[in-house]
């Protein structure tokens, strides 16, 4: 079936065919809804928007989805063209279809959009963005349909689809099980990723095609003659193994021929229970000669994505060339429906109800989870990094960290949105400033119609970035006020010193560290200290103006026994990155009678360091080349 094709007379055809137990009234809401939602609308592929989503849903439907599945594929692309808000989607369709268009809807931003992820990554964010597998299969069928028309886009475009095709989806196909995906996704992608690859593999198959002719129909009928004679009614089918998976096998043995392949042939036959599984496969056995260490039984022991079969691999079968080997694959016609859909299979029964739509919730869980590798798709899965994915109430996505709150979310979308906070609505729930968001969750921010911030939103703020664009209004706001805070801080320790007060220019401030400032600098520092982010003692310390006032001893106190100033020896010293230098103090400025103040090492041309005080004349005339830090130990 193809987009052109499908009809709503032919959607409702296929349903009851499915026997599924739908409300054609509410079907077809959906499929007027969606008719007007995307009418003149575009995908960015250049298709039609309705075209695109009935293709979409062309590939759902062999799947026999419910309703709600059928519904959510038809309004998938809904948020992307603001015909409604998720809020607004709800309302009208019940908290399912919002999830599980919100689901896709994010799911497709974040693997399209968001290359920056690693796959690993990206793998594991179809499991935490949803539990519901429906999300998961829509999303598998949306890129089944952009596959089939990948043609028709650009080649760029064309190939960093399919990477993702093959790094991304087909693996996760692969991993819940859903194989007739998985190896639709495969045949697409393999010649537009790997072209001369693709064209050797299918040269060598078609050379063998040439020599062996088509041997299976006589082989298949001896199989079905061997069955018959034990009464063993089954179903035979024969299967070439994909091109794609025939280059990845090559790969892992280092093999030059696809007749080295072990299971390059199979033949599968399905029976009616578990125990003719293995009757069927003791004739098997007997019809030709099995190869040593290949029988594996997945019936006892699935796959994590709960894949059951008999497997084995036979020599000389009737009527098969003796070049080649087959692998004999027995399962029951319920196990080999499985195999088709995976997990999907679960909720394919209508009379399963939740029980199995719960099963198939845990076990897409656990196959997306499971750490062992399936059919050798890749390295095993690592934890999802730290960072979440979430969405405004219009469907646009928002990447933050993990840990990230409303507030966070807010200031992210904007800083005005942010600075106004009032109060946040997630998943349609006003929720507290400090709750910690999830994937997935869909935000409102309630806001003020001025700006109302306050000091303790930094405890509320998890971002770097977000503490800082706050940090800078409130600054902004208070800094008259702390302006004037650390000018008085400061004119009452130059007071206590003696000393006279700041003027109207901070003429005293012109000269910190070396460097001048200008008239904003020294503004900015006052600030500092009237935001107590800095004390004024430590500022005067590091005026140059002020270097002798600072540190010069103070007095000994009225009574007190007088006692001479010691000198410090070179021992007292440290060069930067404790340097290895021959150290002497300077006589111009007799260093060694301060000790405790700010020095100042210039090396002279015999490789010694003149030990300064920082206030020296002779430091501000020295080359900066040959200054070197000194401290006192």
């Amino acid at each position: 079936m193809t987009s052109s094709t499908l009809t709503y007379d032919v959607l409702i055809a296929h349903t009851k065919d499915a026997k599924a137990d739908v409300n054609s009234a509410r079907l077809q809401k959906a499929w007027e809804v969606a008719m007007e939602a995307y009418q003149d609308e575009e995908h960015w592929d250049g298709e039609s928007m309705m075209d695109h989503v009935l293709g979409v849903l062309s590939q759902l439907l062999p799947f026999q989805p419910d309703e709600d599945t059928i519904i959510a594929c038809l309004l998938h692309e809904v948020l992307r063209c603001k015909y409604c808000s998720l809020q607004e989607l709800e309302e009208d369709w019940g908290a399912t279809i919002r999830s599980l268009v919100s689901g896709v809807h994010l799911l497709s931003h974040v693997t399209l959009k968001r290359r920056h992820q690693s796959v690993d990554d990206l793998r594991l964010m179809l499991m935490t963005v949803s539990d519901d597998v429906r999300t998961v299969l829509i999303i598998l069928c949306d890129r089944a349909y952009m596959m089939s028309q990948v043609h028709d886009l650009p080649v760029e475009e064309a190939r960093r689809i399919s990477i993702d095709v093959l790094q991304l989806f087909a693996p996760v196909a692969a991993r819940l099980g859903i194989y007739s995906l998985k190896q639709f996704l495969e045949s697409r992608a393999f010649p537009i990723i790997y072209p001369t690859d693709a064209h050797h593999v299918r040269d060598q198959l078609e050379k063998v095609h040439t020599r062996f002719r088509d041997f299976m129909p006589a082989a298949i009928s001896q199989v079905r003659e061997a069955l018959d004679s034990q009464s063993l009614t089954a179903s035979i089918q024969f299967r070439e193994k994909q091109p794609y998976s025939l280059f990845r096998k090559m790969q892992e043995k280092n093999l030059t021929h696809v007749l080295d392949v072990y299971d390059l042939y199979a033949v599968r036959v399905l029976v009616d229970s578990e125990a003719e599984c293995y009757q069927a496969l003791g004739v098997l056995h007997r019809l030709g000669r099995p190869v040593t260490n290949r029988f594996k039984d997945y019936i006892a022991f699935p796959k994590p994505n709960g894949y059951q079969s008999l497997h084995t691999t036979v020599l000389h079968m009737p009527g098969v060339p003796e070049e080649c080997k087959i692998e004999v694959q027995v399962r029951t016609k319920e196990m080999d429906r499985e195999a088709l859909f995976g997990v999907a299979a679960h909720w394919m029964y209508k009379e399963g109800g939740l029980a199995d739509r719960a099963a198939a919730s845990a076990q897409l869980h656990a196959a997306l989870s499971s750490q062992e590798s399936i059919e050798g798709d890749g390295p095993q899965l690592t934890g999802l990094s730290d960072n979440i994915f979430v969405l405004t109430p219009q469907g646009d996505v928002i990447e933050l960290p993990e840990g990230a709150t409303p507030l966070d979310f807010a200031f992210v979308v904007h800083t005005e949105l942010g600075l106004s906070f009032k109060s946040a609505r997630v998943n349609g729930s006003i929720i507290s400033a400090d709750y910690r968001l999830e994937n997935g969750d869909v935000i409102e921010i309630l806001r003020h119609k001025e700006p109302h911030p306050t000091a303790q939103w930094m405890e509320r703020l998890t971002m770097a970035s977000s503490r800082a664009k706050l940090k800078r209004y409130l600054n902004a706001q208070n800094r008259p006020e702390n302006l004037a805070l650390g000018r008085k801080h400061v004119n009452a320790l130059l007071k206590k010193r003696g000393l006279s007060e700041l003027d109207t220019d901070l003429t005293l401030l012109k000269l910190v560290d070396g460097e001048p400032l200008s008239i904003q600098q020294r503004e900015d520092m006052l600030v500092k200290i009237g935001q107590d982010s800095e004390r004024a003692s430590a500022l005067l310390h590091r005026v140059d103006a002020l270097a002798d006032e600072f540190e010069a001893p103070s007095r000994p106190e009225e009574g007190a026994e007088s006692v001479a100033p010691t000198k410090a020896n070179k021992e007292s010293l440290r060069l930067e990155s404790d340097l290895r230098m021959p150290v002497q103090f300077a006589k111009c400025c007799k260093p060694e009678e301060k000790p405790g103040s700010r020095l100042v090492g210039i090396v002279n041309r015999s490789g010694k360091v003149m030990v300064h005080r920082r206030v020296c004349r002779m430091v501000k005339n020295a080359n900066p080349e040959r200054k070197v830090k000194v401290e006192w130990e």
